[in-house]
């Protein structure tokens, strides 16, 4: 694609108006676009011949839609906003506590920054360089910091508060280029931090047991519905995502998700209109029920040869029928690309007198306890030819299923705790069989208007699961878990 040039548009935090993107889609779509990509880090691809970049330019200017040319110089503020209510509910962090976030960025950061939930599986912890995840404390947030190009992380001893994020990344970006030489001790980092709140760390940094949620499809939540939209090829049509647009304005939807996941998701829609969001996905043959196995993957942006790897794989698995339920697999081609991964096939030459290439070959590596959110890679295979490569990944999968069946994979406890005793114990939960969410009393359930205290015996007859729908008679009890326990 050497006479094509590829255009990015972040969207900050994952999030668009339906508006800004139908914009955006109809200046692309008369320079004769037809379709469009995701990004892992939440941010729009458009390719076009070079011929037309500066008409473009031009259009983009006039509507101030932000892009970069050929560069990921400021690599997008991304979040886990897209879980908030449909994977995750019940604790402190609010849309609107996102949104006061991503308000305070009135500058263009050049390094990446997460804002996570803790209690969410869905999108990256530690894959920015500055990395914000919620405590248990209303308001403060745990700063883990990544060294640039590197796998070196550090953790701020103070909790961050909310209002002060923004200004505490501007700190950090401007101190960080100090400490990218290999001579300069990287723990210093935050020496030079000025925080006006902060908080003691008086609890270590407790993150869930990874499980991706099935994010495609229409999926109730509450009262409303929320859909998943995820392409194979990593492709959208312009024309589909124009009417995906005007659906949104017309049935009062007030934003698009992009996930980490390269997919879209639009909450909030109204059960009388969910026929209409039927009939567009009908109209433009939109497949919304992958395989759990294929959505587990991360390729790199723009890969044509990652995805094609993938497909391979995934195919392998399918016709060995292989479980791969906790796992989420990454593919990176390039050697400084970031994927978010459980088990990460990564490509390289092997060269001839380590300087002339010669043959693909390809290392597999995993990270501890195959928590993709693991700050310890351990490799299964090195050096590893193309017949091979598919049935080499096939038993690091048997490798974490035989962990599993032995009860050997660890919770992920990322810093020593300091005080950690559990806020109660609870006697029996119930649990979906389905879908794995967990009905406690001692929370009840917001989104079926269900208040803390109602035991499960007294739940109404007709209650069934907020996420997949199943009826309560389904749900199995669960004895013995703490608060810290639950997933």
């Amino acid at each position: 694609m050497n006479d094509f040039c590829t255009l990015r548009v972040n969207f900050k935090g994952g999030i668009i108006s339906p508006g800004e993107l139908q914009q955006i889609l109809e200046i692309v779509k008369g320079f004769h676009v037809r379709h469009i990509k995701f990004g892992l880090r939440q941010q729009l691809f458009i390719h076009l011949p070079y011929a037309l970049l500066s008409g473009i330019e031009k259009r983009f200017k006039k509507h101030y839609v932000a892009y970069q040319i050929d560069s990921n110089f400021y690599p997008n503020l991304v979040s886990s906003y897209v879980a908030e209510e449909v994977f995750q509910k019940g604790n402190w962090l609010s849309e609107g506590i996102y949104k006061d976030i991503f308000d305070q960025f009135d500058y263009e950061p050049k390094l990446k920054i997460n804002i996570s939930d803790n209690e969410q599986s869905f999108s990256p912890f530690f894959s920015g360089h500055i990395n914000f995840i919620a405590s248990r404390i209303p308001n403060f947030w745990h700063l883990a910091v990544r060294k640039p190009k590197s796998n070196t992380v550090l953790d701020y001893d103070k909790l961050i508060y909310t209002h002060e994020v923004a200004r505490v990344c501007q700190q950090i970006e401007e101190n960080i280029g100090s400490y990218e030489e290999e001579n300069q001790d990287f723990s210093q980092i935050f020496s030079h931090l000025d925080v006006s709140i902060s908080n003691d760390v008086e609890e270590g940094l407790r993150l869930p047991h990874f499980s991706l949620p099935y994010y495609e499809g229409f999926n109730r939540y509450g009262k409303k519905t929320w859909l998943g939209i995820y392409r194979r090829n990593e492709s959208y049509a312009v024309d589909f995502l124009l009417e995906v647009c005007e659906l949104c304005l017309n049935t009062r939807v007030g934003e698009i998700c992009l996930t980490p996941w390269k997919s879209l998701i639009i909450k909030n829609i109204e059960e009388n209109d969910r026929s209409k969001w039927s009939a567009v996905l009908a109209k433009y043959d939109i497949n919304v029920r992958h395989a759990a196995n294929e959505l587990n993957w991360q390729v790199e942006d723009d890969s044509e040869e990652g995805l094609s790897l993938k497909n391979r794989i995934v195919n392998y698995f399918n016709q060995n029928d292989l479980r791969t339920f906790g796992l989420c697999f990454g593919v990176k081609i390039m050697p400084r690309t970031e994927v978010f991964a459980s088990i990460m096939v990564q490509k390289r030459s092997l060269k001839l007198f380590g300087l002339i290439p010669l043959i693909p070959v390809y290392d597999l590596s995993f990270t501890e306890d195959f928590d993709p959110n693991g700050r310890t890679k351990k490799y299964f295979a090195t050096g590893v030819l193309s017949i091979n490569l598919e049935e080499q990944v096939r038993r690091m999968v048997l490798k974490y299923n035989h962990a599993v069946a032995e009860n050997n994979i660890k919770k992920a406890n990322l810093k020593p705790t300091l005080k950690e005793k559990p806020e109660h114990v609870i006697e029996k939960v119930h649990q979906c069989p389905t879908c794995y969410t967990i009905y406690d009393s001692a929370f009840g359930d917001e989104l079926n208007d269900i208040p803390a205290g109602v035991p499960f015996k007294k739940l109404p007859a007709d209650y069934c699961c907020p996420v997949c729908e199943t009826t309560k008679e389904k749900f199995k009890p669960i004895k013995n878990l703490t608060h810290y326990e639950k997933i």
